[in-house]
């Protein structure tokens, strides 16, 4: 007998993502023609953030998409693992991105270019609102791995535009165009921890890991403790996709009437103390679990 509790999530939010798209993609262009004509390698590094990131948004639109639609007979948890699956696509081209322009940024220590400073410093500026615009509207979405993986990307962008904007104002006030690389080698490695720390969380997702924010031994625990509970066995908890926990579990009781009532709280106590609502728990009354222990100490077999 199995008894499922299971609150259903909302969709992934779609209309940011394309939002975010439009803007992000027409302002790169703009960027790209001011970083040629400036000669700013902080500049077309960060057009080159806003082009990738328009990838980035699509791919996470895409995602959305296929999100929302239902369970069938090939994909009977739904297609939620989608957004996952985009979340780790778009850390990893953050990952190659940096490494890109961080060669890039060596070159040009190397190789100093002279750097048009003013006109560096007004495209920044205007894209720096603009990353600012398609943040906010990423960060009123849900926080789905999907979002976040857009919203990395963004980021990335909005601290380009600020080192842009710095390289910019240092080049037009003293001429040192060496601050133009040294930012953006800088604005490489906040991105590298973010884009490191996104894949980490996508890969945990997809290895079914224990939550990070849960542990194991406390919610065996303080299942094993709610009234009407012998003891557990087989607990596993994982994320279905972003926004989902899951948890299963067989559960030892006196007396399978008492079942109904046990339940209950079992789900009252998860739901409250750990917001796990995607439940499966399986009943065995005491005697037949004492039957089953006995026969596998009689047979050395049964335990392997």
């Amino acid at each position: 007998m199995h008894d499922h509790v299971h609150h259903h999530q909302g969709d992934g939010h779609l209309r940011p993502l394309v939002w975010g798209l439009v803007i992000t993609l027409a302002f790169a262009v703009v960027e790209a023609v001011g970083g040629w004509l400036s000669g700013s390698l902080a500049l077309l590094g960060d057009a080159g953030h806003m082009a990738t990131d328009g990838l980035a948004l699509a791919l996470g639109a895409v995602a959305a998409m296929l999100a929302r639609r239902p369970a069938d007979r090939q994909l009977s948890f739904g297609w939620g693992r989608a957004e996952v699956l985009a979340a780790m696509a778009n850390a990893v081209f953050m990952l190659l991105i940096i490494f890109a322009i961080g060669s890039a940024a060596i070159d040009r220590l190397m190789d100093p270019q002279p750097v048009r400073g003013g006109m560096v410093m007004a495209i920044a500026a205007m894209g720096l609102l603009v990353n600012v615009l398609v943040a906010w509207m990423l960060h009123r979405g849900e926080q789905t791995l999907n979002i976040r993986g857009a919203l990395l990307h963004v980021m990335g962008d909005l601290l380009g535009s600020v080192a842009a904007l710095l390289a910019g104002a240092v080049i037009f006030f003293t001429g040192w165009t060496p601050i133009d690389p040294l930012l953006s080698l800088l604005i490489c490695a906040l991105i590298a921890v973010s884009s490191l720390r996104l894949l980490r969380d996508a890969v945990d997702v997809l290895m079914e890991r224990v939550p990070r924010e849960l542990s194991l031994p406390v919610v065996d625990r303080t299942l094993a403790g709610v009234e009407g509970v012998r003891s557990l066995h087989d607990l596993h908890i994982w994320r279905l996709d972003s926004r989902t926990i899951s948890l299963s579990a067989h559960v030892v009781v006196d007396d399978l009437e008492c079942w109904p009532a046990v339940l209950e709280r079992l789900r009252d106590t998860l739901v409250r103390r750990f917001d796990i609502d995607h439940i499966t728990l399986q009943p065995e009354p005491l005697s037949e679990h004492r039957h089953w222990i006995g026969d596998s100490i009689g047979d050395p077999q049964a335990l392997d």
